[in-house]
């Protein structure tokens, strides 16, 4: 034991899709753990689906952080897109990034927006001689105490169940949501039909991590919300576009309600997802919340 903190949360900090510690079942790795005070619990649950490979990388875990001798949840999930080395990078440095940033006790929106933005420009330099351009979506959930902190660019998502009601805490960076599209347009790009709206033709979100040769228009600044948890707050719900191409915010919610044990039914959300006939990776993480 370490302050509290399990043996298996210290190793779930594993780089990669499949390093990660849990079990295998159905084609999906899944694991979990509780809080030391055993108000929050979480599972996750990775499944490379029909895709030939596997882009989806997550994070979850919690860690004292030993400025303010606080235990903080740190969750998170990374879709990869043209390959899984933005996503590997993503999962490795996003939140050892937070942890560092000066702001992170005072004013961690901030933190989250700069850390979000200094491992984006890491990533980019490191990769500078490689040739490629692959990216990565994002969707991130920090708690400190009751304090819920998400973060997310692009299409991957997080859904609360509050008093019975899915509230998503997220909205998609779609290159045709009005904003959007006015923030690309400005910048000089173009939005095209594309089989769906895309970032010049070619990426159907619009903000992400790397995506070297569309940086101008697909930035790395997040949308960040705050959230002070209660009673009513159930399930947090974190999960890859491979489950929300499938399921409604609602549908989710309702499937996992009634489930006690976090890593069940993030299984239960991926097995699903599959099952309606999703095609591409899919990756849940659940947060099951006893205030």
């Amino acid at each position: 034991m370490l302050g509290g903190l399990s043996k298996k949360t210290e190793q779930s900090t594993e780089p990669g899709p499949s390093r990660t510690p849990g079990n295998r079942s159905h084609g999906a790795t899944t694991g979990g753990d509780s809080r030391h005070d055993g108000k929050v619990s979480f599972g996750y649950s990775a499944m490379r689906g029909k895709r030939a490979s596997m882009e989806d990388y997550y994070h979850a875990q919690f860690r004292r952080y030993p400025k303010d001798d606080e235990v903080v949840g740190l969750f998170g999930v990374f879709d990869g897109h043209g390959g899984s080395n933005a996503a590997a990078f993503v999962q490795a440095n996003l939140f050892e990034s937070l942890l560092a940033n000066s702001k992170f006790s005072s004013d961690i929106n901030a933190a989250m927006e700069e850390a979000f933005v200094d491992t984006d420009q890491r990533y980019l330099q490191a990769d500078a001689g490689e040739n490629r351009d692959d990216g990565c979506t994002a969707v991130t959930a920090v708690l400190v105490g009751q304090k819920l902190v998400v973060a997310h660019v692009g299409d991957s998502r997080a859904v609360l169940l509050r008093a019975g009601q899915a509230l998503a805490l997220s909205e998609d960076h779609k290159p045709n949501r009005t904003d959007e599209r006015s923030r690309i347009e400005a910048a000089g790009g173009v939005v095209v039909w594309a089989g769906t709206w895309r970032v010049g033709g070619v990426l159907a979100v619009s903000r992400a991590f790397g995506d070297r040769l569309l940086k101008r228009y697909v930035v790395a600044k997040p949308d960040v919300r705050a959230e002070e948890l209660g009673a009513g707050d159930d399930v947090l719900i974190l999960a890859s576009d491979g489950l929300w191409d499938v399921l409604s915010n609602q549908d989710a919610c309702a499937l996992v309600k009634d489930i006690p044990d976090a890593e069940k039914a993030a299984k239960r959300l991926t097995d699903e997802a599959y099952s309606r006939g999703s095609n591409d990776n899919i990756s849940a993480i659940v947060l099951r919340f006893r205030f």
